[in-house]
């Protein structure tokens, strides 16, 4: 997690760094990498954490109908262990950095690149 952290706030200021200027695409790449970033913050606050009560609770308190309650329920009762492999594949994008271990995997994106 702390491997996956340190890029992330790396990314995100790699993407403030940029100054667009004039250029509407740099604008976009820009926009579309922080909300990446910030997604991908999300998953890692999902995954760590035992938010499966304050996540009812706020879809009690939104009033949501039955089924999509129903849904926040059921999502919010999986367990770390099978939320844990969203961050293994979020991590090898990084596997290229000096500080990833090989052991976290990523052979398949590693050979991947190597084709290209």
């Amino acid at each position: 997690m702390q491997f996956l952290k340190a890029r992330l706030r790396e990314d995100e200021k790699a993407a403030l760094a940029v100054k667009p200027g004039k250029s509407q695409d740099l604008k976009t790449l820009q926009a579309r990498v922080l909300a990446d970033v910030e997604a991908k913050h999300q998953l890692v606050a999902w995954v760590e954490e035992n938010f499966g009560t304050a996540l009812k609770a706020d879809a009690d308190a939104r009033g949501l109908p039955a089924l999509k309650k129903g849904a926040v329920h059921l999502i919010a009762a999986v367990p770390e262990f099978f939320r844990s492999p969203v961050i293994e594949r979020l991590v090898w994008a990084y596997a290229d950095h000096p500080d990833y271990d090989p052991e976290w995997g990523g052979d398949r994106v590693r050979a991947r690149e190597r084709a290209r």
